[in-house]
């Protein structure tokens, strides 16, 4: 059985997946099509149901409930990783909110969390993630929302921090930050998605014991090619919430489901999290 499955070419989705779409594990007889796209770019394909498996932000999952159910593996969700709010010139926090700001996409967890610490709906400029520092040296913009590689290197070209946006999640809820996650058709057959849940395991773990295994894919689609960049990425979003959510993983989910929907006005649909 083929299926299409989408994901980033960020480092941590490429050292994930390497093994899983190039033979290097026992996939129980599934193949994979990999389908390479931004974050935001995947989120507008889950809308329109294009693919059977795809990397999504936690903030676009509300939306596709219905269609797509969460898997146990592959997310993107710890501690101390979440996205940043910079800017050219220092500001305070009603400045940021009444001037452009730059987003990597509104059904970002980047957007959320930005309006969560803001505190209300703000007038924001979707980018590709990887053009808001230029934006923001050009002036284009007051200030952005980085994500992925950008977090390491926004110093070296003279931006600066106004508020790491996952430490406020952090600190106002007690719990991990959800930043993307894996998604599969419900209309695959539940053994499908056992078979999934496992292949995604493996893939991970096999990373962990072989880093230098998917070194070339990495690179081979990295934003930034510095070797310390590519490595603090890796380390910094895949971690043990990337092989299994756990308890803790799933209530992170859950309480930034509820409270992206109740600050969009929206109903959770009631499928749930996970395939039945």
């Amino acid at each position: 059985m083929k299926l299409t499955i989408g994901y980033s070419p960020c480092p941590n989705d490429t050292f994930m997946f390497d093994a899983l779409v190039h033979n290097k594990i026992d996939t129980e007889g599934l193949k994979f099509e990999p389908v390479l796209a931004d974050v935001e770019q995947l989120n507008q394909k889950a809308f329109r149901n294009e693919l059977d498996i795809t990397k999504i932000s936690y903030h676009a999952l509300i939306h596709i409930l219905r269609d797509y159910s969460l898997l146990h593996s592959g997310s993107a969700l710890g501690h101390h990783c979440g996205p940043l709010l910079i800017s050219k010139y220092p500001l305070d926090i009603h400045t940021v909110a009444d001037n452009d700001i730059g987003i990597p996409g509104q059904f970002t967890t980047a957007n959320f969390l930005l309006q969560y610490f803001l505190g209300r709906k703000v007038h924001a400029r979707s980018l590709i993630f990887s053009g808001i520092e230029s934006a923001l040296l050009n002036e284009d913009i007051k200030a952005g929302v980085i994500i992925h590689e950008n977090r390491f290197t926004y110093e070296s070209k003279g931006l600066i921090k106004i508020q790491d946006l996952g430490e406020f999640w952090e600190q106002q809820t007690r719990l991990p930050i959800p930043l993307g996650g894996i998604v599969a058709q419900r209309r695959l057959d539940h053994s499908v998605i056992q078979k999934l849940n496992r292949a995604l395991r493996r893939s991970i773990e096999f990373a962990f014991v072989y880093p230098e295994s998917s070194r070339s894919y990495v690179k081979r689609h990295a934003q930034e090619l510095d070797d310390q960049v590519i490595e603090s990425h890796i380390r910094l979003y895949v971690n043990p919430f990337s092989i299994d959510l756990g308890e803790s993983g799933i209530q992170a989910v859950q309480t930034f489901i509820g409270k992206a929907a109740r600050f969009n006005d929206l109903t959770i649909p009631e499928d749930g999290l996970f395939a039945s």
